[in-house]
């Protein structure tokens, strides 16, 4: 599990459970105050409003589509460049403040 992530946070009595590698194993669960618990457990003081316009495009398009969206994409369409790792210190965070499940092997390599 990812170290800075405790292995459950509740919400309203109801456990919610993240994997080994700190990614949330039921995203439904997902909220905007879970996503705030989750950033101050990795560190990230406040979430913005430019951290919600991220966090917000990458849960449209992972809904939409079922797969994580290119970050210099998500830079270009916000114009935001290198506002991911400035605002959560990469896109493992990114991934783990949105509430998305755990993009698999190949594409975690990828996140770095």
């Amino acid at each position: 599990m990812h170290p800075d992530l405790k292995l459950q946070t509740y919400m309203v009595n109801t456990p919610i459970l993240f994997d080994e590698d700190g990614f949330i194993l039921e995203p439904n669960l997902w909220t905007e105050t879970l996503a705030e618990n989750t950033a101050t457990e990795l560190h990230i003081k406040q979430l913005t409003s430019a951290h919600w316009q991220i966090i917000k495009l990458v849960r449209e398009r992972h809904h939409a589509f079922g797969s994580i969206l290119p970050m210099r994409l998500v830079c270009r369409k916000k114009e935001l460049r290198g506002a991911v790792k400035g605002l959560f210190g990469g896109c493992k965070n990114l991934w783990r403040v949105a509430g998305l499940p755990n993009p698999g092997e190949e594409a975690k390599a990828y996140m770095d």
